[in-house]
């Protein structure tokens, strides 16, 4: 087995836990703080993301577009990159605090960006809330500037083991909190200090435990880490100049999803609306972490260093033969989530009625999840040129498109046009939307730049693949309406919504690999072999 393959394999079983386990962390969620048309819900969810949105100014570029490539070049050194490390992680880790600090101060204000016309004990809850959140902001930090170099360093396992840690702790804190608490805590006025308190606790130090897990893996780097903050003379300035493209990138992210929320928070206690959204992501990124991830990563590392070596043939075999395995396998994961849309939003609702409206939101987010994937890989490729500049255009022209699909969204509510209960299905779908063009775009410039990326041949090879997994997809609707349909047990409870919707995706599964072997698809050895690194050695 190659060690790229070994890297993949270890990566798709551990976001696999990871992404099973979150799954379970968001159910015993919903039933503490509820999540459909829940204000309390929605102040939460915008208090536990303004960490993971303040923390991707830093994060989005610096590590991902910058670390991995300059630690690739840094392993050259004869001290195998020791000093450059040192002053890399001591100027990160003063950052980390530092914009943690400030972003403690700055609560009060992020928290009305996103809920300024919404009722003073909502804003006042997520304010509250979002102070025990935001030290996120330093152990997501730590943890990925950690990750990050053990990723480089081609130690890949940790980095996607640690967060089930995050949530098996998460887990037994809302259990806990639950059994103190008793009710439900779906209503503002039930949140008093101490439960606040309690529920903050817990999500940060799952974080801080996340973050510590890493760094009992970095014997392994060979690298001797001290505090070191003399930053000049190791290359830090050309960190920084890659760096500040990206950070322009991330702020404009930032704003976007601000805005996006502000406008989805019209829904708030009407209909689905910011916790919704972020429920109906986590089902979106569970095919997208476990198969992107799992592939990409290794690939990006393997990459990195074939365009250090200057080597363009070799990048652009590595894009074309990554594009088309990670189509294969998401096209399958796409066909079997929209099929099982309904039941899977199940999961995340305490009521039935609630199912098919959340469903909606899920759907709309679905026609993202292969320019995703293909863009993963072709943003990382100017990343690993060192070029942030281009992936700063074409990320211009989403953000852009992000803001005004959601006006757009905003004035069909507010011209009752479309009701508030659909609105935030049609921001969802706007960002599908943005997100599609983005990647268009992004594909054309890296052709340009490398004198053609086999768009021809992964773009044909995607045609294949959804010309099986369209029948896949009606043959899962089939079944679901044969279990019930909308009046059937798979919508009776969460349990037996996943249940149905584990049934449902089975089948399309089933029936799409079936088909490309009708068809020969080649992409098929590649399943295949993830079998044969799973199945166990006799």
């Amino acid at each position: 087995m190659s060690s790229l393959g070994r890297a993949s394999a270890l990566l798709a079983a551990g976001t696999m836990v990871s992404r099973v386990t979150g799954l379970l962390r968001t159910i015993v969620l919903v039933g503490l703080i509820g999540a459909n048309a829940a204000p309390a819900a929605d102040a939460f969810n915008v208090a536990n993301q303004l960490p993971n949105d303040v923390y991707a100014i830093i994060s989005a570029g610096v590590l991902t577009a910058v670390i991995v490539p300059q630690i690739v070049q840094a392993a050259a050194h004869s001290d195998r990159g020791n000093a450059f490390i040192s002053k890399l992680f001591t100027l990160g880790t003063v950052v980390l605090l530092i914009t943690t600090a400030l972003a403690m101060l700055a609560a009060p204000w992020l928290v009305w960006l996103t809920l300024g016309h919404r009722p003073p004990e909502q804003q006042a809850l997520a304010i509250a809330l979002s102070y025990w959140c935001l030290p996120q902001i330093f152990f997501y930090g730590l943890y990925s500037l950690v990750g990050e170099t053990l990723n480089a360093r081609r130690i890949f396992g940790p980095f996607t083991w640690a967060p089930v840690a995050n949530n098996i702790v998460s887990i037994a804190g809302f259990l806990v909190i639950g059994a103190l608490f008793g009710t439900p805590l779906e209503h503002i006025a039930q949140w008093t200090p101490d439960r606040i308190a309690w529920l903050g606790v817990t999500v940060t130090g799952a974080i801080a435990i996340q973050a510590g897990i890493l760094l009992a893996f970095w014997p392994r780097t060979g690298l001797r880490l001290r505090p070191d903050f003399r930053w000049r003379g190791v290359g830090l300035g050309n960190v920084g100049r890659m760096a500040g493209w990206t950070l322009l990138m991330a702020l404009m992210g930032l704003g976007a999803g601000i805005y996006q929320n502000n406008v989805a928070s019209m829904a708030s206690g009407a209909g689905p609306s910011i916790a919704v959204m972020a429920n109906a992501w986590l089902v979106f990124m569970l095919p997208y972490s476990i198969i992107v991830l799992s592939i990409g990563t290794p690939y990006f590392t393997q990459l990195s260093e074939h365009a250090h070596a200057g080597d363009h043939g070799l990048v652009r075999e590595d894009i074309t033969r990554s594009i088309r395995i990670l189509a294969f396998f998401l096209m399958g994961a796409l066909a079997a989530v929209l099929a099982a849309a309904v039941p899977a939003s199940r999961v995340f609702t305490k009521f039935r009625i609630d199912a098919p409206e959340a469903a909606l939101v899920l759907v709309a987010y679905l026609p993202a999840l292969i320019p995703l994937a293909v863009l993963f890989i072709v943003q990382r490729t100017f990343y690993a040129y060192g070029d942030t500049r281009t992936p700063f255009l074409f990320t211009l022209v989403q953000c852009s498109l992000i803001v005004a699909t959601a006006f757009s969204a905003q004035l069909l509510v507010s011209t009752d046009t479309v009701p508030v209960e659909n609105l935030a299905a049609v921001i969802a779908l706007g960002q599908s939307l943005a997100s599609t063009i983005q990647t268009i775009l992004a594909v054309w410039l890296l052709h340009r730049r490398l004198g053609g990326i086999g768009t021809a041949s992964w773009t044909l090879a995607i045609g294949r693949f959804a010309v099986a997994a369209i029948p896949a997809a009606a043959a899962g609707w089939g079944t679901y309406l044969l279990l019930g349909g909308p009046t059937g047990w798979t919508l009776a409870s969460q349990l037996t919504g996943a249940l149905g919707a584990a049934i449902v995706g089975l089948v399309v599964l089933v029936v799409y690999i079936g088909l490309l072997a009708l068809l020969r698809a080649p992409e098929l050895d590649a399943l295949k072999g993830l079998v044969r690194r799973f199945a166990p050695s006799r």
